[in-house]
């Protein structure tokens, strides 16, 4: 067996895997979603709106988990060619190690929308629909800064490498602090992989070896909530800390002044956004008015609770 035909048996056998619609025969127009892991609840938040979206235009969805492995995301793409789906709206895990498989698509004819991370080195791509999370990371340090305007110490968690929205954050956070740094140091800087667990035992490394800042700025919610838990092992429950993603949790520990604040994204219009483009598409060739569609997140505080997306959810 050579290398194509291990390719499309193994896609093929991976489209059995898929949580594919059993409404397949009955012609109507079917897309894949896939996002890079349901283990986080921001990406079950997008899956959620890409159904329910697909459900309120009348098409089909087939979904994917990509299980935070590119090799499960790629081959998720590929059974769904051979499904031969009509569109495929995609958070890629890593923008460069699914562009393969993206192009492929391209290629093959099958319109691709992405959402939330960017894959700018395939050539083709019908859209892309996220946040500018550079202005995301710009305005939460931003808040940082104004919460202390004499100057702070502070720690800095960064995502996941090699994910658009982890270096554009990055990117938008030492925009602000970089010409600032005289009065804003950043004496802890770590990745800690968008995952609470790990932000909780980074967090843990960088108070002993630091003390205590004077605030934390974090690339995710989930990583905010993990330093927000280390902190309070150490009782150090006067550290102002930033996430980002305006998660339920998140909100509910801004609600409750465990957290400083947290960026909202709008994911779920993001989400919403993509399915319309994809699926005007490819029900007749409409072009999107803007191949590139990005929201303009904004700081969650106590006093805008009620701008959160996903405010509804909490208790």
């Amino acid at each position: 067996m050579n290398r194509r035909e291990f390719l499309l048996s193994s896609a093929a056998f991976g489209a059995m895997m898929l949580a594919a619609p059993s409404a397949f025969a009955q012609n109507k127009l079917t897309i894949l979603g896939s996002v890079p892991n349901l283990g986080f609840p921001f990406f079950v938040h997008m899956l959620n709106e890409i159904k329910a979206e697909a459900a309120a235009q009348g098409v089909n969805l087939t979904e994917s988990d990509g299980q935070n492995s590119a090799t499960k995301q790629t081959a998720d793409i590929e059974a769904a060619l051979v499904q031969k789906v009509n569109a495929i709206v995609i958070s890629p895990l890593d923008v460069n190690a699914l562009a393969p498989a993206i192009e492929e698509a391209v290629k093959a004819g099958v319109p691709v929308v992405t959402i939330d991370r960017r894959v700018d080195g395939v050539e083709g791509i019908l859209a892309h629909v996220g946040a500018d999370n550079v202005k995301g990371g710009e305005a939460e340090a931003q808040a940082m800064v104004a919460a202390f305007p004499n100057g702070a110490k502070l720690f800095h968690l960064q995502g996941q490498p090699g994910a658009g929205p982890a270096i554009d954050r990055n990117k938008g956070v030492h925009n602000v602090l970089d010409p600032l740094k005289d009065k804003y140091q950043i004496v802890f800087e770590q990745t800690a992989n968008f995952a609470r667990a790990e932000a909780l035992s980074v967090t843990e490394a960088g108070l002993a070896a630091n003390g205590k800042p004077d605030a934390i700025v974090c690339a995710n919610d989930d990583m905010a909530l993990g330093a927000m838990e280390a902190c309070a092992a150490r009782n150090f429950t006067d550290v102002k800390i930033y996430g980002f993603d305006a998660l339920p949790e998140a909100l509910v520990a801004v609600r409750d002044g465990k957290l400083a604040g947290t960026v909202e994204q709008f994911p779920g219009e993001q989400s919403r956004t993509a399915v319309r483009i994809a699926v005007a598409f490819a029900k007749d060739k409409t072009e999107p008015k803007e191949k590139l569609v990005l929201l303009t997140p904004i700081v969650i505080g106590k006093d805008n609770l009620d701008k959160a997306e996903r405010i509804g959810e909490t208790k």
